[in-house]
């Protein structure tokens, strides 16, 4: 097993949910906390701690975003009108490496940076390399031709694990993408509750 997937189960562990909904979790089959004292009874959480699982369980399931961008993500959905949650979502869905992780071209979003990063994907017909790049409205994402015959991309987009959101029009054999629309917390297929109204209130206090 590798240490990016020992680190994946174990983060499923300390949250004692499925954060990626994937069959071979420790989770389905014990669920509480890595190590020796995983057991033991958990007291009443504080509203701040509260607030700290649900901002780490939010950056982690986007591939454990670094903090300071995660911030930044944050400060902008803060900028912009209408609800700050709400907007927080639908920037963090709007990162390339999670059109890419939600169109199934990769098996997880922490590959789907690294498919990015190698710059196997194009937006509009150009190559694109960085995985927060946002998506707008309309863009057209695809894989690269020499990626396409690649293990990865085949073994994901013919896997039964997980639908394709409708904000998304995918055509599979094309490995083509467009981003219809900006999702609303409803609309994005989490396998756990996500709250991004007690992040915003993190950041806010």
């Amino acid at each position: 097993m590798t240490k990016r997937i020992q680190a994946k189960y174990k983060s499923d562990r300390r949250f004692g949910q499925n954060l990626w909904g994937r069959p071979k979790s420790p989770v389905n089959k014990r669920q509480y906390g890595p190590g020796q004292h995983g057991q033991r009874r958990k007291g009443k959480t504080s509203d701040f701690g509260l607030q700290l699982v649900a901002k780490q369980k939010l950056r982690l399931y986007y591939g454990n975003i670094t903090e300071k961008q995660f911030r930044k993500t944050y400060e902008e959905a803060a900028r912009r009108k209408g609800n700050t949650a709400e907007n927080l979502i639908g920037l963090l869905e709007s990162r390339l490496d999670a059109v890419v992780y939600r169109a199934k071209f990769t098996p997880t979003v922490f590959s789907a940076r690294q498919f990015v990063n190698h710059g196997h994907v194009k937006v509009n017909g150009r190559r694109v390399t960085i995985p927060s790049y946002l998506v707008k409205v309309g863009d057209v994402i695809e894989v690269r031709d020499k990626a396409r015959s690649m293990a990865l991309v085949l073994e994901a987009l013919q896997s039964g694990e997980r639908e394709t959101p409708d904000y998304l029009e995918v055509d599979p054999k094309g490995m083509i993408a467009r981003y219809q629309r900006v999702p609303v917390l409803a609309d994005v297929p989490y396998p756990v509750q996500m709250e991004p109204n007690l992040v915003v209130e993190y950041y806010a206090s």
